[in-house]
């Protein structure tokens, strides 16, 4: 049977081929800056499109093909390649793991201007994320105006108490990168680190400095934001139970808590932790956030926003939220699948602000998939690959 001339014509066209290539051609971007720029614009639309984010994703995923070695080595051992993919789905996401084993960069070393290291604890091989002086600016570029739309959704400048060290006394903690950047743009001019490093590294407070500056803004009758850990916030509150103290800060106060306990201090469920700030603090439950963020990430999820009157009780459900920029899958452990809406499955990000890294992080946590979110359940109980087992990088 003899196919007419123009069906050829129009399989071709209309073909998986055809249609890679076509996408392909779209989202070709030749460089970091020229893909810089293109992100810098979706960051600031009102309102960012799915075939936006996948354009970028494919671009994105193109450069560091190319240019982090490791990378591609991962990818090649499972056949895929960019012009083989049409979804961000698609990209393969490198275990977290990975970032301890191997340079996960594009940059240079003579561009690497600052390192963030995983919080593990001082036993473990830490992560490594290097940034240029232009990622660190698209890093801040991503937290900004997330961060302000979920902690100050009603105002610019608010007073922080921040209970982690200072960049200056942890130069490779990206939570402290974070705290200074926020401090730097909404802080009043009173803001301040109360947080210290010890002789082992340990991050800790002091007590006198902790309870005078509470003592101060609750003098000014200032609202004000606690930022810290969660083994900080454990820290604090127990040294308020010890000495029998109640501070109650003024209406409007705020509270970020973020990361795991790491071995640091005494674990507690997150409810409980909550209630003790609302008890000791008089922070109420509406006005307690959680942060989700890691090293080897760029944007960062947030399960509610201050103030929202339906974050008031004790038992509600939280769902995190990455920003338009980023996207999260739930994933089933054994089969690599992604798992239903209410299923459990480990946590894969797609954060188009790694942009000097790989945009896509498979993470060592379990999570409750709830529409475009999730519920964070905790760490998966799985054995850590290292070296050469890590998937032939």
């Amino acid at each position: 049977m003899l196919i007419p001339r123009h069906w050829k014509w129009l399989w071709r066209k209309t073909s998986p081929r055809a249609r890679r290539d076509k996408e392909n051609r779209m989202t070709r971007i030749r460089s970091f800056a020229e893909y810089n720029a293109r992100l810098r614009g979706f960051i600031t639309t009102s309102e960012p499109d799915q075939a936006g984010f996948n354009q970028l994703a494919l671009a994105l995923f193109a450069l560091q093909f190319a240019h982090v070695e490791p990378y591609r080595r991962f990818c090649m051992a499972r056949r895929v390649s960019p012009d083989k993919v049409t979804r961000w789905t698609e990209i393969p996401s490198v275990p977290s793991a990975a970032f301890k084993e191997f340079e996960l960069t594009s940059l240079p070393v003579e561009e690497r201007a600052a390192v963030f290291h995983s919080s593990g604890t001082s036993a473990q091989r830490p992560s490594r994320h290097f940034h240029s002086l232009e990622s660190l600016a698209v890093y801040e570029s991503s937290l900004l105006p997330w961060f302000k739309a979920h902690l100050l959704p009603e105002t610019e400048k608010f007073g922080f108490l921040i209970l982690t060290p200072s960049p200056i006394s942890a130069p490779c903690s990206s939570l402290a990168h974070m705290f200074e950047t926020v401090r730097r743009a909404f802080g009043s001019s009173d803001s301040l680190f109360i947080g210290q490093t010890d002789s082992t590294g340990a991050w800790v407070l002091d007590w006198d400095t902790t309870f005078d500056a509470l003592r101060k803004f609750i003098g000014w009758e200032r609202p004000l934001a606690l930022l810290g850990t969660a083994f900080s916030f454990v820290h604090l509150l127990d040294a308020l139970a010890t000495r029998n103290l109640i501070f109650t800060v003024p209406a409007g106060s705020r509270a970020m808590e973020t990361g795991g306990y790491k071995g640091r201090s005494r674990t507690m469920p997150q409810a409980e932790l909550r209630a003790l700030i609302t008890r000791h603090l008089g922070i109420p439950a509406s006005h307690i956030v959680g942060e989700y963020g890691m090293s080897e990430l760029s944007s960062q999820a947030y399960d509610c926003t201050a103030g929202s009157p339906e974050r008031g009780t004790r038992n509600e459900t939280r769902t995190f939220q990455f920003p338009p920029w980023a996207r999260v899958r739930m994933v089933c452990p054994e089969t690599g699948r992604e798992v239903v809406e209410g299923e459990t499955g480990l946590i894969q990000v797609y954060d188009l602000a790694n942009i000097r890294s790989v945009l896509a992080v498979q993470t060592e946590d379990l999570g409750i998939r709830r529409g475009q979110g999730f519920e964070w359940i905790g760490r998966g109980a799985l054995a850590e690959p290292r070296g050469c087992s890590l998937m032939h990088l």
